[in-house]
């Protein structure tokens, strides 16, 4: 009986040990899912310190922009590079660009199974951090997981990419700098003796050289009818000229790029903006665009290569890929790029711009990680991703350029620019006017207090809904010189916007604004 009841008291410490030792190992099960801390079993750490990959993953990944034709193509040439580098697979959900600002919160309210998204500061990053959307990411998961990417990302762009001083993105690492420039026609500006366009006073003397001859032509070309709540001059014109930053496209609240203390006002309601939209009506009365052009639906960069407009603006990469373009298609019409603001600070780009995030409940962190790291640093990855087959959507020129390869529409725009990287390539017609311009602009690009701050806008949802169906029908009818009396405009948009709450939105994003200076001052 005794010797029974030895083995008996044996077996029971041996079970009480073992389960002792499996909790140890198993962690704290009720911490398991929070964001950014489970391990996954798939990718596991072998006792060699390597990541085990003996089990295959496939992983979700949720993109903006139309599914390219020769998605398959690619993205098949794609998983045969995964399975043998990290034994895993890929498939990409694409969300259209007609209806991707509808679809792409509700993939996160319906916890969706998909592993990593696109993200940026103008496509529900700070929105989709605040609601739990994203996994967190810290240093250790990066040097581990992602060390290619760790180790070339400047440390700064790690620091912007932080929200309440966690990191939830795996940002681009591509410097841009968010100035724009317009397009034109050097060969008008000839043709008609006009001076360099280098100003508003220059260029607006170019809109109504080619409003007053060209038949046929509209001087500038926009495309108001997606919705946009601004004129598309506004941000050269009313922001870089003065020396302001928007804060968010969707309120006109803004703030002076110096003023240290950040204090923000209604760009609607200052003397500056009552000279812009009288710069814009002496320009609609001397035929720079058409007086429909507030229902214009057609691709501006097709009307241009059509020869009906002359000129539109947009962002300098753009502008100077559209000048390549028909210096290689088009020769007879001579594109140029102009800076109206050369003098004025340039301000760059957070790396906030585009990036990549990990789904809160995906399952996969680790390879998902690993195949970040994989589409930004390994360059066969890279350029598959980026330009699609060689020789088929590209044709690489060097390192570090390409030229479009006849099938090159069928593999394009959507957001793989979450990976965007110092692997990039340059178009090999991409115009040297536009490096050049690039480069004096990042020489001296302004830091200011402000930079990183995002503003929260949960407690005013309806505020800006409200005021941004305001801009719409108020705004955009003055800014293009629809309306006749510019006073009576200027004033009734100003009380529409009282009207439709834009003090409460202003008192709650001063107090925002207030609180990060002083956090930053500790």
């Amino acid at each position: 009986m005794k010797q029974m009841k030895k083995k008996a008291a044996f077996l029971l410490v041996m079970v009480l040990t073992l389960a002792t030792l499996l909790s140890a190992c198993g962690g704290d099960k009720a911490n398991s899912g929070n964001a950014g801390t489970e391990t996954n079993k798939n990718a596991a750490t072998a006792s060699n310190g390597q990541v085990d990959m003996s089990q295959e993953v496939k992983l979700k990944m949720l993109l903006v922009g139309g599914k390219p034709a020769d998605y398959d193509e690619v993205f098949g040439e794609l998983n045969k590079l995964l399975k043998e580098k990290i034994n895993t697979t890929v498939e990409a959900e694409f969300l259209d660009w007609s209806d991707w600002t509808q679809k792409y919160p509700l993939k996160f309210a319906a916890n969706e199974d998909f592993d990593i998204a696109y993200t940026a500061n103008w496509a529900f990053y700070n929105d989709q951090v605040l609601k739990g959307g994203f996994k967190e990411i810290t240093d250790d998961m990066l040097q581990k997981y992602a060390p290619k990417t760790w180790e070339a990302m400047p440390k700064t762009s790690w620091e912007q990419a932080k929200v309440g001083g966690k990191l939830y993105m795996v940002p681009n690492n591509n410097q841009e700098v968010t100035d724009k420039v317009v397009f034109i026609r050097e060969d008008l500006l000839k043709k008609y003796n006009l001076q360099p366009v280098n100003s508003p006073e220059t260029y607006a003397a170019y809109l109504k050289a080619v409003g007053a001859n060209e038949k046929g032509m509209s001087a500038f070309g926009a495309k108001p009818a997606d919705g946009w709540k601004w004129h598309e001059l506004d941000q050269i014109l009313l922001e870089q000229q003065n020396e302001w930053n928007l804060v968010d496209y969707n309120f006109p609240l803004a703030y002076k790029l110096d003023d240290a203390t950040g204090k923000v006002f209604n760009v609607y309601d200052t003397p500056e903006f009552k000279q812009l939209i009288t710069y814009y009506k002496d320009l609609a009365d001397n035929k720079a665009w058409s007086k429909n052009i507030v229902s214009n639906k057609n691709d501006v960069w097709q009307d241009i290569k059509a020869g009906k407009a002359s000129s539109y603006a947009h962002n300098l990469g753009t502008i100077s890929t559209n000048v390549g373009e028909l210096r290689r298609d088009k020769p007879e019409m001579v594109g140029a790029i102009a800076d109206l603001t050369p003098d004025k600070k340039k301000i760059g780009a957070i790396s906030t711009q585009n990036g990549m995030a990990i789904h809160a409940t995906s399952k996969n962190l680790e390879r998902s990680l690993m195949l970040i790291d994989l589409l930004q640093n390994d360059k066969q990855i890279h350029d598959l991703t980026m330009y699609g087959i060689s020789g088929k959507h590209y044709v690489p020129v060097g390192d570090d350029k390409y030229n479009p390869g006849p099938n090159a529409t069928n593999y394009t725009g959507f957001s793989n620019w979450g990976w965007n990287s110092l692997l990039n390539r340059t178009d090999a017609s991409y115009p040297e006017e536009g490096n050049k311009m690039l480069a004096d602009w990042q020489s001296k690009v302004y830091h200011f207090p402000l930079e990183t701050f995002v503003f929260d806008d949960a407690k005013v949802k309806n505020e800006v809904a409200n005021v941004g169906n305001v801009m719409l029908r108020y705004a955009i009818p003055l800014e293009y010189g629809l309306i006749k009396d510019l006073d009576k405009g200027q004033a009734d948009l100003v009380k529409q916007l009282k009207a439709a709450g834009l003090d409460k939105i202003q008192q709650e994003l001063q107090s925002q604004i207030d609180a990060f200076l002083a956090a930053q001052a500790k």
